[in-house]
């Protein structure tokens, strides 16, 4: 293999063992040693009786080593002779017998006299910690499962589980029996971890100041949560009447039981919002003890009947403003009954009252078409053009809500409305007509001259460019309150237009869903609308933080900001020094879904 110096292939641990000089020669050579040095001890017990015997062996050994030599290493030699155990080493070390010494001398000796490659057994020893130690644990430890184990505490005999408890004092284990005597339950199952409740991630951050609240309206806060013992108050009066019965309607608490707290002979105006625990007979009630009510507004009047209509044509003779939300359940024969036997109404406003049909409108129309100034027919079912014809008849009409019907009105219908009753007209509203086009405008725009409130919500046939020049050429004085809002047809002409009509008077404004009006035009507002206290600007997607920024600093007066959809909102304005008391609704940002 060594001849013309070619060699075969090795394998990694050669190579390594080579390269650290350790080799076949090397080998054979320590283990030779090795046998010289176990073999030391035997012979110095007995010395050889004659020289013959010494010779002889010399002469072995020798031949031995020049034979291994000469074959480079003897297979029968390459295994290292066993060695003792170790309990047998620690003993012979510790009893210090001769036998011992003379073994240790031997092989401090043999390292002097060998070569430098060899190492002694100690030095190379493995000293890692055996797995003995942790297999055998202290007295302390638990003994293994299934085991028998005296209890600590009464000495009986019991087999180790799971659930045996250690005693207090650390002297042993205790048995299921003396465990649960000590206070202790082995089967109890551990606790859950808590997790940390998140914050509410729905939390809207208003931009406000925070400010104490007044005695009055910690007042009226304790009345509301009291207000079933009203009696122990004795007479509140009247001057805060309104916003304790605000108070009450957000958690419903206005019962038949407490409502006579707001009831008294002397009074002219009474304003429930929230009516929905009043039944049919409190609401009899309520007119027999208010007989000089003037002025009633009932909101969320559901359980109102026939009988309750009924007993109004009499117990309330003074009544002139009648405001009603959700009056579902009165039929049209008893709405045509009450405006034929009552006087003249001057205000009639209802919402959500599906019964109230054509007949119902003719006899509403006889009684009080002179009287009549503000009107409201809001999400009337059985709304048509047959309605605006005698809507038509009443000439005095300053407010007039037809919005949000069943089936919308056509053009010339309403044309022929405007043209009647818009001179006299203040605030006029017709959302969702979804009909109505361009040409109404026309009509809006010829007839009305005195409108200060205008509301064009939910008109999807509303263009741009008819917005844009019936502003432009409408000669109606400057407006106050403006709701064009879901138009999608709108864009930025019609939002400059307005503004150039309107901006400098304008309070509130509303342009929620017009998705398309650019920056500029919504800098407008910022410049001309510096008077604004309320604006919807929802869904205007080019909104960003600088437009709120210049809006916050020039509209002083602000109160509300809605910004619902505006996801280039982030509220940056704040960290650059700007400040505002209104409250901002809709920063996404703000509000983690």
């Amino acid at each position: 293999m060594s001849r013309n110096n070619v060699r075969g292939p090795t394998s990694a641990l050669t190579e390594f063992l080579r390269s650290s000089g350790i080799t076949p020669s090397t080998v054979a050579r320590r283990a030779a040693t090795q046998n010289e040095v176990v073999a030391g001890p035997s012979n110095s017990v007995e010395e050889p009786s004659n020289a013959e015997e010494s010779t002889s062996t010399t002469r072995t050994r020798s031949s031995r080593r020049t034979r291994a030599q000469m074959n480079g290493y003897a297979s029968d030699e390459l295994d290292e002779p066993e060695s003792p155990p170790k309990k047998a080493k620690v003993a012979e070390s510790t009893k210090g017998d001769a036998k011992g010494k003379n073994a240790k001398g031997k092989k401090k000796g043999a390292k002097k006299g060998d070569d430098e490659e060899y190492q002694d057994e100690d030095e190379d020893a493995y000293t890692a910690l055996s797995k003995s130690i942790w297999s055998n644990p202290g007295p302390s430890a638990k003994p293994p499962v299934g085991s028998f184990e005296n209890c600590a505490k009464c000495e009986k005999q019991f087999t180790v589980t799971k659930y045996t408890l250690a005693a207090n004092d650390g002297t042993g284990f205790l048995c299921h029996a003396c465990a649960k005597s000590s206070g202790m339950d082995p089967f109890k199952k551990p606790s859950p971890r808590k997790r940390k409740q998140p914050a509410d991630k729905r939390k809207v951050v208003y931009f406000e100041e925070k400010r104490f609240p007044t005695l009055v309206s910690v007042c009226i806060d304790i009345i509301s949560d009291y207000i079933d013992d009203i009696e122990a108050f004795g007479d509140i009066g009247a001057m805060n009447m309104q916003a304790i019965s605000k108070a009450i309607a957000k958690n419903r608490r206005l019962t038949p039981e407490n409502a006579p707290l707001f009831y008294g002979a002397e009074n002219t105006s009474l304003t429930f919002y929230d009516a929905t625990k009043l039944t049919p007979p409190a609401m009899v009630t309520l007119s027999q003890l208010n007989p000089n009510l003037t002025s009633l507004r009932l909101d969320f009047c559901g359980q109102m009947s026939n009988d309750v209509i009924e007993s109004w044509k009499t117990t309330l003779p003074n009544l002139t403003s009648l405001e009603l939300l959700g009056p579902f359940l009165v039929r049209a024969p008893a709405w045509v009954s009450f405006f034929e036997s009552h006087q003249p109404l001057q205000n009639f406003l209802i919402t959500q009252s599906p019964r109230f049909n054509l007949d119902c409108m003719k006899a509403l129309v006889s009684t009080s078409a002179s009287s009549l100034q503000r009107l409201r027919l809001r999400e009337i079912g059985q709304m048509s053009d047959d309605f605006l014809e005698y809507i038509g008849e009443c000439g005095n009409l300053t407010y007039l809500d037809i919005s949000e019907p069943s089936n919308s009105c056509s053009d010339d219908a309403v044309s022929q409305l405007l043209a009647k009753v818009g001179p006299t007209l203040i605030h006029l509203n017709l959302s969702n007509h979804i009909l109505l086009t361009d040409a109404v405008l026309e009509g809006l725009g010829k007839d009305v001259t005195r409108l200060s409130e205008l509301v064009l919500s939910s008109l999807p046939c509303l263009t741009d460019e008819g917005v844009s020049n019936f502003f432009a050429d409408w000669e109606n004085p400057q407006l106050s309150y403006i709701d064009i809002s879901r138009n999608p047809e709108l864009l930025s002409n019609a939002v400059r237009s307005i503004m150039n009509h309107s901006g400098s008077r304008l309070q509130s404004l509303n342009i929620n869903g017009l998705k398309d009006v650019d920056g500029d035009a919504l800098g407008e507002i910022a410049k001309r609308a510096q008077d604004l206290k309320s604006v919807d600007l929802g869904w205007c997607r080019e909104v960003d933080d600088f437009i709120m920024k210049s809006m916050f600093e020039a509209c002083t007066a602000l109160k509300e900001v809605k910004l619902w959809g505006c996801n280039k909102v982030e509220g940056k304005w704040v960290s650059s020094g700007t400040h505002t008391s209104a409250r901002i609704f809709g920063i996404e940002s703000q509000t983690v879904i």
